[in-house]
């Protein structure tokens, strides 16, 4: 039986079965919130992360409000991005 997140995820199926395939709960909400047609569909035409300069990337993650990002190297920075 599926948990009831409540109004925080529109898809609980979907939440749970991210939690369980190891994505954070912020991310598994956000997937799961969005809307189905276009969950799984490619993205734009953005450079990969390995491409853009660390600058680049720390920008990135200072729009997202990654903590500690100031003392993270470019792979670190990569990570961060990814797994945000």
């Amino acid at each position: 039986m599926t948990k009831n997140h409540g109004n925080s995820v529109k898809n609980d199926e979907q939440y749970e079965a991210l939690r369980e395939q190891g994505y954070s709960k912020e991310k598994s909400a956000r997937i799961a919130n969005s809307n189905s047609h276009e969950t799984g569909q490619k993205g734009g035409a953005a450079t990969k992360y390995e491409d853009r300069s660390k600058d680049e990337l720390y920008q990135k993650a200072k729009e997202i409000d990654i903590e500690g990002r100031s003392k993270m190297n470019k792979e670190e920075l990569i990570e961060a991005l990814r797994n945000h």
